[in-house]
């Protein structure tokens, strides 16, 4: 894949993450930094500790909330 191509489909998962993060009350900036520790520690074929990742996950630390 040609450098422009991967720098493209990286900044179109990024943004949807910070979409994503937005839609779920989520301050982006948090949750992007809690995934980028937490990832390169777990298991990603374990389906159970990457449900506890995603932005709707009530396991997320309250950091990455935005208050009401």
């Amino acid at each position: 894949m040609p450098f422009n191509s991967l720098v493209r489909v990286i900044s179109a998962i990024i943004y949807s993450i910070v979409e994503i993060a937005k839609e779920s009350r989520l301050n982006p900036y948090e949750y992007l930094k809690f995934l980028f520790e937490k990832l390169p520690n777990v298991d990603v074929k374990n389906i159970e500790v990457i449900d506890e990742l995603l932005p709707w996950s009530s396991a997320l630390p309250s950091i990455c909330k935005i208050k009401k």
